[in-house]
């Protein structure tokens, strides 16, 4: 458990960085809807596998201006030369796979129905409630929802979607709600 300068209790990861306790406080964990806004979210935890979060947190104003803010079908009409263009941008992280799973990525939500991949990732979140950690030690890496969610989007042909990152997506868009039993976002 953490304590900001407000004195408020916070999730342990949060650390002192400001942009972090923005991001714990007004985002982690709230419920997300929408096929743009879980598309961004899905794109941005598969920049973040093996990197830190806070590393793609601070560059997320610049994907969201190089990716068209992050609108499938803006993104599904990226050709050769967006790819070289967000290779040279060091503004983002120049990852030739992982770019190449995001164009693709929004390729395959193009062909989806409105609200389809929200209610697709939806599908796998859990009942509300189950029980809350009580530290982030008693928060798992994977779920076996995160594991369905991974599998269903892989067998889709989605890239960068494997179980850890998915599980990730769900505790951010609030799926699930990971805050710890002493924090003050704890519901």
């Amino acid at each position: 458990m953490l304590r900001g300068l407000d004195e408020r209790a916070r999730c342990a990861w949060v650390g002192a960085d400001p942009e972090y306790l923005r991001y714990h406080d007004e985002e982690w964990g709230r419920p997300l809807h929408g096929d743009r806004a879980l598309f961004e979210k899905m794109s941005l935890e598969g920049f973040q596998a093996g990197l830190s979060w806070i590393t793609i947190l601070r560059k997320r104003p610049r994907f969201r201006e190089v990716f068209s803010d992050f609108d499938p079908d803006a993104v599904a009409e990226f050709g050769p030369a967006d790819v070289a263009r967000l290779m040279s941008d060091a503004g983002i992280v120049r990852n030739r796979a992982k770019i190449d799973a995001v164009i693709g990525n929004a390729r395959l939500v193009r062909e989806l129905a409105p609200g389809e991949l929200d209610a697709l990732m939806w599908s796998f979140a859990p009942p509300a409630g189950g029980p809350r950690p009580r530290d982030f030690a008693d928060v798992p890496a994977t779920t076996p929802g995160s594991v369905a969610l991974s599998k269903e989007l892989r067998r889709r042909g989605f890239r960068f979607v494997g179980p850890t990152t998915m599980y990730a997506l769900m505790q951010s868009a609030g799926m699930v709600d990971d805050h710890v039993v002493a924090c003050w976002r704890a519901a």
